[in-house]
């Protein structure tokens, strides 16, 4: 044991044991290789201790009772070496022993603020879950209770700007989202029954006939099975909870199949299932599809799902007067490199955030929707652009779509809405609605060949 630790230590030590001013190590050093430096010294070793160099036996391998066993790599600068070799000099192990106290004071460092990280995490924890505790006792015995009275309170709407708690949250989107199409758990269920009526056809009749016979539009054709299948597995695919095997897959599916028999003027468009899918996770499966329904029967939304261009760029050209009012330095960068608002708008409202921004925060994103309306997710893209301001003014056009095509996934819950909160959605003492109206009205006027505005 005591020549195989020789060995070790003259393999890993090489440059300490020749470190000090010994005439006999230079002289190796200089004159001779290193297999030859190794058996010279493991030679002497042998001869001192009385030991022949022979090979070790399995038992005989395992390290018992050695002078020589450093607790950690750091610690080897304290170790004194060998008794067949010089010791260090008093300035080296002076040197040594600073070395390891400066180590040992930083490592204490490290370790206490670690700890003090921990701790405060831990506090901001516990101090998330007291507030939302009683934020859910507000909600369950006063707001839901009380709606109409309570909704526009202000009390309510800066509880709503925190974000919902998730055990209400499904109460209170189907409450603020309404039901004016008036569709009822039985509609879903008849919806439900042709849609599965009609995968049942299409797997048995040819595509193109199916749709002859029954007279079925441009857009019920292209809300093909096949193209809902295939987003389907697209959606959340983290979660693994909506692809084939997932418990909501079948749900989601149903809902999306419902949906093209109720609107087959709309059909499926891509993008849907994410809406969907936050539904699903926050309401029972038929209540999903009442809010689903009636959520993008909204006049942005049905804008944007009957891809209407006349409306969407009205919606754009709405967006860029909010744009250059709160960010000029920005949108002139934009409008340098030809970024128009359809590159990086068009994904953020079909799947209203909840593709481009994490799950959590994307359902916060929601809350406030349910509360202001579309004029909040014109205002989240505002707020997005301000958190990323100062890096978006040094990217070109080609770097700008990327980062804003695909979001950073650890974006900071209270920094985006400190954000959007800094947002003035106001332009020339006109609100958003304003804007949009006049806007609209200009376009049509453009239309009859008379118009009095271009923006």
């Amino acid at each position: 044991n005591e020549r195989r630790h020789g060995n070790s230590l003259l393999n890993l030590k090489f440059n300490i044991v020749f470190s000090s001013e010994l005439t006999q190590a230079e002289k190796l050093k200089r004159d001779c290789s290193w297999a030859e430096i190794q058996e010279h010294y493991l030679g002497e070793y042998e001869e001192k201790t009385g030991r022949a160099h022979r090979p070790l036996s399995p038992k005989q391998n395992v390290r018992k009772n050695l002078d020589f066993e450093p607790l950690s790599t750091t610690a080897l600068i304290l170790e004194d070496r060998p008794a067949n070799l010089p010791a260090k000099p008093a300035e080296e192990a002076q040197k040594h022993r600073q070395q390891y106290e400066e180590m040992v004071v930083q490592a204490k460092k490290r370790e206490l603020k670690e700890a003090q990280k921990r701790k405060k995490q831990l506090e901001e924890r516990c101090k998330l879950e007291d507030s939302i505790g009683n934020a859910v006792l507000t909600w369950n015995n006063e707001i839901l209770p009380n709606w109409e009275t309570m909704c526009c309170s202000r009390k309510v709407r800066e509880l709503w700007w925190q974000g919902i708690p998730p055990s209400v949250r499904g109460k209170v989107w189907s409450l603020a989202i309404g039901n004016e199409l008036n569709i009822t758990h039985e509609l879903y269920d008849i919806c439900l029954a042709r849609a599965k009526e009609k995968w049942r056809s299409r797997s048995t009749v040819g595509a193109e006939v199916e749709c002859e016979d029954a007279g079925f539009s441009t857009a019920d054709r292209e809300a093909s099975l096949e193209l809902i299948k295939l987003d389907i597995s697209r959606t959340f695919p983290n979660l693994c909870i909506f692809q084939q095997g997932g418990p909501y897959h079948d749900t989601l599916h149903s809902i999306l199949g419902a949906y093209t028999c109720y609107r087959p003027d709309v059909g499926y468009v891509q993008g849907m299932s994410f809406i969907a899918a936050v539904l699903i996770l926050n309401l029972d499966t038929a209540d999903a599809f009442i809010a689903f329904s009636n959520l993008l029967n909204k006049p942005c939304q049905m804008a944007f799902f009957r891809v209407d261009h006349g409306l969407m760029l009205t919606y754009f050209a709405a967006f860029e007067v909010f744009f250059e009012e709160n960010l000029p330095k920005l949108f002139a960068h934009f409008k340098k490199n030809n970024l128009t608002p359809d590159i990086y708008l068009i994904d953020w409202i079909f799947t209203l955030y909840s593709k481009s921004l994490p799950l959590d925060l994307a359902c916060r994103v929601w809350d406030v929707f349910c509360r202001d309306g579309e004029e909040f997710l014109f205002r989240t893209a505002l707020g997005i652009l301000k958190l990323f301001e100062d890096i978006l003014t040094k990217m070109d056009f080609i770097h700008i779509a990327q980062f804003l095509t695909k979001l950073p996934e650890d974006l900071p819950s209270e920094e985006l809405f400190s954000s959007i909160a800094a947002i003035q959605m106001q332009s020339r003492n006109k609100k958003w609605a304003q804007i949009l109206a006049a806007l609209q009205k200009d376009n049509r006027e453009m239309e009859k060949g008379s118009p009095s505005l271009k923006h």
